[in-house]
């Protein structure tokens, strides 16, 4: 894929709109592109945080361990973006994340990741969005599945 092309579909990135193309072209120039086949781990819960990534295209599972076993809490499609947390938190990976389908992905580096968002403010803002979303539809899923444990 040219890098024009992968500068478009970052622009398609709630996350990235708000970013002009030639710092874009940075951003596509310095990730790598990975591919994962159905049933792949982009990572696990407990690996250390290395990079974020941004689904260009397919679907995944956002699983968390729990003492009911494993539980799906979210389902990403694309134009998101996972692993986001370990980086900004510096905790190892709060969930495992695996490809439902084939998934394309961009993997951005944890230090280009953290320049962004100093270079940014709007992103910061829009990663604040995300993030609170999140923690709220996975508290609501943990809630649910505490109650039909018991």
């Amino acid at each position: 894929m040219m890098l024009k092309e992968e500068v478009g579909m970052l622009r398609q990135v709630p996350l990235f709109s708000g970013i002009e193309p030639a710092k874009l072209k940075l951003l596509a120039f310095t990730s790598d592109r990975v591919s994962y086949r159905d049933g792949q781990d982009l990572f696990r819960q407990g690996d250390e945080g290395d990079a974020a990534y941004v689904i260009l295209s397919g679907e995944a599972d956002i699983i968390v361990d729990s003492d009911a076993g494993p539980i799906t809490v979210a389902h990403v499609e694309p134009n998101s973006i996972v692993g986001e947390i370990a980086i900004l938190c510096d905790v190892s990976r709060t969930a495992t994340v695996r490809a439902r389908g084939p998934v394309e992905t961009l993997r951005i580096r944890k230090d280009h990741f953290l320049r962004m968002l100093r270079e940014f403010p709007e992103m910061t803002i829009e990663i604040v969005r995300v993030l609170a979303n999140r923690l709220s539809s996975t508290t609501a899923e943990l809630a649910e599945a505490k109650s039909n444990h018991h």
